[in-house]
């Protein structure tokens, strides 16, 4: 047998197939998808049912039929791009300047998700190349939800990685002001107020909170403090990155007067931290008991009650609370231009979606076409 014929070769195909399909099983750790073995088997050997029912089998010298032939392409793609984007990446554009001058306005990414593993989907009734809203309203179903699994990834998210991940605070949506932190609002005026003057609300599922991007400047387990609007973390001085714009008036400000201390996590009236004097504040690693007080029970709350589904109440009464899952801190390099979690806390580890890679496209939204495209930052590695 020729090399040609070999490749050609019905159990070859098959073979070949088979193999990286079973590869994707043993990853994905769902083994009732090993009865999808019998399809390819049926594809490529017995032939016996027609899975592309809407492919026709022309016969010799017809015309080919234009429409159907667009059909089989477009369900091709949808299929494949889905996979890909479900496993290996997908994209996304920078929506503010909170990352400058790393990651601009307008830049388009694709993100990897290998380097911290895939997420299998949650919410997996999803209309293709959507993430939660088409015109407006939701684009996806609730009435399959799967508990959070994520498989396995190359390493943990570390200090100092780019990550994107879903907005912790993006599970609940105001209507009429969806780019606004409700949870912030609610705060300053009262649930009733708020959801009165800008609602109704929309309540997103875990993986269909809105994306965000910004730099890990401290992994679980470690303490973080910001000094003078610089990082430092288990005592030592992080690397300044290069979108931190100081300003020597933005270095000192009076909590009540240029912040208001609601603002800031955790959101406690006497809280004496701002921007650019926070912490020290202990990273909440998976395993890790801490003793609760009513003086740290702020700290924590969210994370025991909204983030593992347990009781605050109970926790304070034992007097300790055993962490289920590992937590980071985000924070933007253009660090006074940025909302992150310095205003709205941890990001847990089931937040994570996977890291910037590549910029394939960048624009600038001030300018008109052609000067608006960032030729330089075009396949940019990031």
């Amino acid at each position: 047998m020729t090399p040609g014929a070999f490749i050609r070769n019905k159990w070859t195909k098959f073979t070949l197939w088979a193999l990286l399909y079973l590869l994707w099983v043993i990853w994905l750790g769902n083994y009732w998808w090993l009865f999808g073995l019998g399809i390819i088997f049926d594809l490529y050997i017995t032939k016996k049912v027609k899975w592309f029912f809407w492919k026709k089998e022309y016969k010799e010298g017809e015309k080919p039929n234009e429409a159907l032939e667009w059909l089989d392409a477009i369900i091709f793609a949808v299929v494949v791009v889905t996979f890909l984007n479900m496993f290996f990446f997908q994209a996304f554009k920078i929506p503010s300047c909170s990352m400058e001058n790393t990651l601009y306005t307008g830049d388009h990414l694709f993100v990897e998700k290998l380097t911290y593993g895939p997420k299998v989907p949650q919410t997996p009734l999803t209309i293709p190349f959507t993430h939660n809203t088409i015109f407006g309203k939701k684009s996806y179903s609730t009435l399959i939800q799967n508990d959070y699994r994520r498989l396995k990834g190359f390493r943990k998210v570390k200090a100092g990685d780019i990550v994107v991940f879903n907005f912790p605070n993006g599970d609940t949506v105001l209507t009429k002001a969806p780019a606004v932190d409700y949870h912030e609002l609610v705060r300053f005026y009262g649930r009733e107020q708020v959801e009165k003057l800008y609602g109704p609300i929309v309540v997103h599922p875990m993986d269909k909170k809105d994306h965000y991007v910004k730099r890990c400047v401290a992994a679980a387990g470690d303490t973080l403090e910001v000094r003078d609007g610089l990082v430092w973390v288990n005592g030592k001085k992080q690397r300044v990155w290069p979108g931190i714009r100081m300003r020597r008036a933005d270095l000192y400000t009076v909590p009540g007067k240029d912040e208001d201390p609601r603002m800031l996590f955790p959101f406690t009236p006497d809280n004496p931290w701002t921007r650019d004097s926070f912490g020290p504040l202990w990273i909440p690693s998976k395993g890790a008991t801490v003793a609760i007080t009513e003086e740290n029970l702020p700290l924590y709350e969210r994370i025991i009650r909204d983030y593992e589904h347990g009781d605050p109440a109970k926790a304070l009464a034992e007097g300790s609370y055993t962490f289920c899952q590992d937590y980071y801190w985000m924070m933007g390099d253009n660090r006074h231009n940025s909302l992150d979690s310095r205003y709205w806390g941890f990001v847990p580890e089931d937040h994570i979606v996977g890291r910037p890679l590549i910029i394939w496209l960048s624009t600038d939204e001030g300018k008109k076409f052609p000067r608006n495209i960032r030729w330089g930052r075009f396949f940019k590695i990031v």
